[in-house]
């Protein structure tokens, strides 16, 4: 289960977490038998329920973290509400889509795969995605991997590495479609770049541990690295997609 330590940190979460793209909404609204009901699982702040609104008449955003979902922007086609992946309160056979972006590695596994099945329309669709890591410059990618994988990389704990890996490890017992490549690109000054790796579960844990922000730890490599802070750059994000159907 996914553990709720994002909570204490929800306003950074919802400024500094980058955005999918919208062809990607796109495609699995083509690909869904209907466009009544979208149930965006573990939704946080709302990112991908935002877009799935473009596309479908209602989406049920459930999350465990109030806090996450008291940062969420309010749409009139969206109800927001706390509720685990494991137990949606959602009536059997009436959700066209599940979408789980970034967090089905926290509660992969027969308990929630047994709520896909029993939600879903016949031929519904569920797809899941994650990211891990960008790719700015060399120079910044070298300082980013630096803090990833070794200042805080003993503070990253199994479902992170299920990320890491591109979602190969997921639990995924469904008859899969091959997805598309989809191009995910963020426009990032250094704080708002900064901000995100703060965001990291494991940079969270390295700092109640040490008290120390590790983001910190490179702070003027970084700069260095970056040039003028406010200077905007595009982030090129490795998107990781699994789609299925019930």
């Amino acid at each position: 289960m996914r553990e709720n330590f994002f909570s204490p940190i929800a306003k950074d979460y919802a400024r500094f977490r980058p955005a999918y793209p919208t062809e990607l909404f796109e495609y699995l609204a083509s690909m869904a038998p209907g466009r009544r009901l979208a149930w965006d699982c573990a939704t946080g702040s709302g990112q991908a329920a935002q877009s799935l609104a473009l596309h479908f008449e209602h989406v049920e955003a459930t999350d465990i973290s109030e806090e996450l979902l008291a940062e969420a922007i309010p749409h009139a086609r969206v109800r927001y509400r706390k509720a685990d992946a494991l137990s949606s309160g959602l009536p059997g056979h009436s959700v066209d889509l599940i979408t789980v972006a970034n967090a089905m590695h926290w509660f992969h596994g027969e308990a929630f795969a047994s709520e896909v099945r029993r939600v879903l329309v016949p031929g519904g669709l569920i797809a899941a995605w994650g990211y891990a890591f960008s790719s700015i410059t060399p120079a910044v990618d070298k300082l980013t991997r630096r803090v990833h994988n070794e200042i805080v990389d003993p503070f990253w704990i199994a479902p992170n590495r299920i990320v890491e890996h591109g979602y190969k490890d997921l639990y995924f017992p469904f008859i899969e479609i091959p997805p598309p490549t989809f191009s995910m690109v963020s426009h990032l000054n250094l704080h708002q770049l900064e901000g995100y790796m703060r965001t990291w579960s494991a940079s969270q844990k390295y700092l109640k541990q040490h008290g120390t922000d590790p983001i910190g730890l490179v702070h003027k490599e970084l700069e260095a690295a970056w040039g003028e802070p406010a200077l905007v750059r595009p982030v090129n994000w490795k998107l990781n997609v699994r789609i299925g159907r019930a």
